[in-house]
């Protein structure tokens, strides 16, 4: 142990092994949001302040339900991964595990809940 030297002894320490791919998935959703979320607010839009049946009747068409339950599952699982990252960087303990179950079973709680009234109203 005492020839290692500082490189050998940090390689493979010091990482939970998973950071390019928590990288990587905040990307491809970042980059998905860039694309959906305009075509969330043209779509979702003209709806605002519209009568009940008319909103009603605007997301039982497919490509607006499709927008928009597309924008709410990639929205919750950026915010997942966002709120995680901010969670490990500034909580220690018992409170980092509590808090990252919290937020991801209140994440997966609201998207279940979004894509099920989308679902509802669609179908």
């Amino acid at each position: 142990m005492a020839y290692l030297t500082a490189r050998k002894r940090a390689a493979g320490l010091g990482s939970a092994k998973d950071g390019t791919h928590h990288f990587w998935e905040m990307k491809v959703s970042s980059a998905g949001l860039l694309l959906l979320v305009p075509l969330f607010v043209f779509t979702v839009g003209p709806m605002l302040g519209q009568p009940h049946d008319a909103v009603i009747a605007h997301f039982a068409r497919p490509f607006p339900a499709i927008v928009t339950g597309l924008t709410l599952a990639v929205g919750l699982m950026h915010f997942k991964n966002g709120a995680q990252v901010m969670i490990e960087d500034y909580a220690g303990g018992i409170a980092r595990k509590a808090l990252i179950i919290g937020v991801t079973c209140l994440c997966y709680a609201m998207a279940a809940t979004g894509l099920f009234a989308i679902a509802r109203i669609a179908l």
